[in-house]
């Protein structure tokens, strides 16, 4: 679940750890976005979003956003465990902390500077340079693919990461879809290769933990999916096609 298809990357890592995975996927196209909401509003959002994916009985939910992660996941799990485990989105800082720095941290306004990402700074990367940098209209230009949007969006916030940044977290899933995008825009001549961290792949390896399951590669998949768009059954958003984790999971047979 997700406000919208923010949730692409890490559907697309449990499809390819899981092709035979039946997928239910609720966004929330009607209160995208979610970040300028006030924490209460978002949550909302979140659990209406939550509840209706919850309908299809499915045996876990991944939060695919940050920022609803941050407001709103003790809510999803006091409402709907312990019968289908909330999976949340969690910034990579602490992997990203580990290189030694300096640091960088993408994320929406919203999560820049809460205390909940400022806790898991503290609590990961201390000792380590750790710039926040707050990404202006860059998840809803992804959202809308607008090319020209992503390319400002970008622009802007790689002209606030310092230049001996050499590790950049993606602290919101949108921004997994640009990641290369990301890296084109802050790597700067004679520094060392940029490292990019993501959370998709983390997120759906911890899904298959709290389910007790493997991965399971297969030659062809047979895994249905389902898209709930604010609680109707509809399609993947045409936008969701500009890339390459929307294409994949167009692949998948609709559940009838």
């Amino acid at each position: 679940m997700d406000s919208g298809i923010g949730l692409l990357a890490a559907t697309a890592a449990v499809r390819r750890l899981r092709p035979d995975a039946d997928l239910v996927l609720s966004l929330d196209p009607d209160g995208m976005p979610w970040g300028p909401r006030t924490p209460e509003d978002l949550t909302r959002r979140a659990l209406a979003v939550a509840e209706a994916a919850a309908a299809h009985r499915p045996d876990a939910l991944i939060i695919g956003c940050n920022t609803a992660t941050v407001h709103a996941l003790p809510t999803l799990r006091a409402r709907l465990e312990p019968g289908i485990p909330v999976i949340g989105t969690v910034p990579a800082i602490k992997p990203a902390a580990a290189g030694g720095g300096p640091v960088a941290i993408w994320a929406t306004p919203a999560t820049t500077g809460s205390p909940y990402q400022c806790g898991l700074i503290e609590e990961f990367a201390d000792g380590v340079a750790v710039t926040e940098v707050p990404c202006y209209g860059l998840a809803e230009a992804v959202e809308h693919a607008d090319e020209a949007a992503i390319e400002a969006a970008v622009s802007a916030a790689a002209a606030l990461t310092p230049d001996e940044v050499t590790t950049v977290v993606l602290g919101c899933t949108h921004y997994e879809l640009v990641s290369d995008r990301i890296r084109t825009a802050v790597q700067r001549p004679g520094f060392p290769p940029l490292v990019l961290h993501g959370s998709a792949g983390a997120v759906a390896a911890q899904a298959l933990r709290r389910l007790g399951e493997q991965p399971a590669p297969r030659a062809t998949a047979d895994g249905t999916l389902t898209v709930l768009l604010s609680g109707r059954e509809g399609a993947l958003p045409e936008p969701a096609l500009a890339y390459e984790e929307g294409r994949l999971l167009q692949a998948v047979t609709p559940a009838r």
